[in-house]
């Protein structure tokens, strides 16, 4: 799922009726569902390219100290890399390394998707005591 699909989704979830609160209380459990399932799957997602990265980092680190064997070379698509580096210069490379980029702008995107869920699920928890809090402000209008 995309970070805008969600941001539209909450968009039309977020708004309360004020002249129905009772309807928007019984509301709260089915969406808070929603965005809990769609949660589970994003963070799931942002374990497994976790992982990804950590496989990815590895064989980078062997592709630039020259341990990687020609098959493996030849499965990724590189050429041996004709420095030689330092150890301890090694993570400099991985991290300018442009496909090391593109999987961390990945991650980035990912971690920015768990986190708005997680802060529309914290919203949702609280509409509770926020509808509880305007039907109250609403007797005491009427005197009730």
């Amino acid at each position: 799922m995309k970070l805008e699909d969600i941001h539209n989704m909450w968009s039309e979830d977020c708004d309360v009726d004020r002249t129905e609160l009772g309807e928007e209380s019984l509301k709260l459990p089915k969406v808070h569902s929603k965005y809990l399932r769609v949660f589970s799957e994003e963070r799931l997602t942002l374990k497994k390219l976790e992982e990804e990265r950590k496989e990815f980092v590895k064989l980078k680190y062997d592709y630039y100290r020259g341990f990687l064997s020609e098959e493996d070379l030849k499965a990724n698509g590189w050429v041996p890399f004709q420095l030689n580096v330092l150890k301890t210069d090694v993570p400099m490379y991985i991290e300018a390394d442009q496909e090391m980029i593109k999987i961390n702008l990945k991650l980035a995107l990912q971690q920015e998707k768990v986190s708005t869920l997680e802060a529309i699920i914290k919203s949702i928890s609280n509409r509770g005591f926020l509808i509880k809090n305007a039907i109250e402000f609403e007797k005491f209008k009427v005197g009730a």
